[in-house]
């Protein structure tokens, strides 16, 4: 018989020789894999309390597995677990560790069961947990949001469309846009929960297994909503896993988003607002310098996220049924993809609960470019005129001031009806810059009063 204690692997009896060294370390995943442990010891558990109750795992033995995890979980807390190379991965890492402890009943447990089965319930478990945790980091970067929001309603600014002036809008307004965001971001996030919360565990290595296993009792003490169906698609399914990413790949795309706008903000010709020393880096050799290393990074952690999104959905394009090894490469994107997408919401409720913003270079700005030129030409509809009419009478005043160097609420009466006699002195109401916000004032309009009520209704949603 071969000596098991040179190749420790449960199929050692198959071959002839133990794995070369360098297949060893390119086939391991224990390096990272490990963090699935708590799942791991968490579905063993629910398995053998199953094997139990349906009469394959005595009393007995379930008392020892039970000992013997909770002695196992103690060494991981305690950073003592003798985690080896040697054993691949971190099931069987566990596996050989219960069986050192417990003896036969650590090698009864993986009756009916297979690492295929085992690792895809152990990954639903560990991204249901992590959903839940980005969840609630949204829901806090939200109510940062909310709070600035509400502090600015009535802070006007430019609002832009291809990064040029278009109309007076205020800071809270523009704020509450990226609330939208992160609320679609939670909505997508509680759906991909919904299909990440199957249970695999019962499929066995893809047939499913002969033994009278009871998958609703495991399902149910693990807090899944239900069944993987088929037992092919319930190993080598990581749809959800693709799905999370593209989740993930969005949050940090709104991110990007703000960043670039806060990078922006800052720039001295902006000078909108000033983040906090704490966030920010200098030069080795310009000592003026505060740079926006957070928002720079988040916009490159966005690439990486996408990215992972990108190589998952390679990895499983040209997979047949069912598992295979390529598989083990879904773990590094996804858990890199969670790392940073939850690292970059708690830096950015930090960073944006220290944001200052400088209101006044926000309505200088907002006097630039002719802001409220469109309000002139509703102005001039709301007098009678044709809104195409309307239309060629402001760009045409707006040529006028631009060569007078003046803005259009600058310009005399005189001057402005040289362009449309309908125009009379109440124009300069809406040419104001207040009086531009204030006119929006219907449902998700950028009016203040529209602003503050949007706030209230937000906060309500977060509970």
């Amino acid at each position: 018989m071969q000596d098991r204690s040179k190749n420790p692997n449960p199929w050692s009896g198959r071959f002839t020789e133990p794995v070369d060294e360098l297949v060893k370390r390119y086939t391991a995943s224990v390096g990272f894999d490990r963090r699935l442990a708590h799942h791991d010891i968490r579905g063993s558990l629910a398995h053998a309390r199953m094997l139990n109750s349906v009469g394959i795992l005595s009393a007995e033995d379930l008392a020892a597995i039970e000992r013997g995890m909770q002695t196992i979980l103690a060494e991981i807390e305690a950073g003592t677990f003798p985690w080896s190379l040697d054993l691949e991965d971190v099931h069987l890492n566990i596996e050989k560790r219960l069986t050192e402890l417990v003896g036969d009943a650590g090698k009864r447990l993986h009756t009916a069961r297979s690492r295929n089965d085992q690792v895809a319930t152990d990954v639903r478990l560990w991204l249901r947990d992590a959903i839940d945790l980005i969840q609630e980091e949204i829901k806090s970067l939200q109510r940062v949001l909310l709070e600035l929001a509400e502090r600015h309603a009535d802070t006007v600014m430019p609002g832009f469309t291809h990064l040029q002036v278009a109309q007076p809008v205020t800071f809270g307004h523009h704020l509450l846009a990226y609330f939208e965001m992160l609320k679609r971001d939670a909505e997508r996030l509680a759906d991909c929960r919904r299909r990440v919360n199957r249970l695999p565990l019962g499929a066995a290595a893809l047939a499913g297994t002969s033994f009278p296993i009871d998958r609703e009792r495991v399902a149910q003490e693990l807090g899944f909503d239900g069944l993987c169906e088929n037992s092919l698609d319930a190993v080598s399914d990581r749809d959800f896993a693709v799905e999370f990413a593209a989740c993930a790949a969005l949050i940090m795309t709104h991110l990007s988003r703000l960043s670039e706008e806060l990078i922006l903000w800052m720039n001295p010709r902006f000078g909108f607002i000033e983040l906090p020393d704490r966030f920010c880096t200098g030069s080795s050799i310009m000592p003026q310098k505060k740079n926006p290393d957070v928002p720079e990074l988040a916009r490159g952690k966005t690439a990486r996220v996408t990215g992972h999104l990108v190589a998952l959905l390679t990895l499983m394009k040209a997979q047949p049924l069912a598992y295979n090894k390529d598989n083990q490469e879904d773990k590094e994107p996804l858990f890199d993809a969670v790392d940073t997408v939850t690292d970059t919401l708690r830096v950015f409720r930090e960073m944006l609960a220290g944001l200052k913003v400088n209101a006044e270079r926000l309505r200088a700005a907002a006097r630039e470019g002719y802001a409220t030129a469109t309000d002139l030409a509703d102005y001039l509809v709301r007098k009678g005129v044709a809104f195409r009419d309307a239309h060629e009478a402001v760009a045409r005043a707006v040529r006028f001031a631009e060569d007078q160097g003046a803005d259009l609420a600058q310009l005399s009466l005189e001057e402005l009806r040289q362009f449309c006699s309908h125009i009379d002195e109440d124009v300069y109401q809406v040419l104001t810059l207040e009086g531009s916000v204030a006119s929006r004032r219907h449902a998700g309009g950028t009016a203040p009063e529209q602003v503050r009520l949007a706030v209230r209704k937000a906060r309500e949603s977060l509970g």
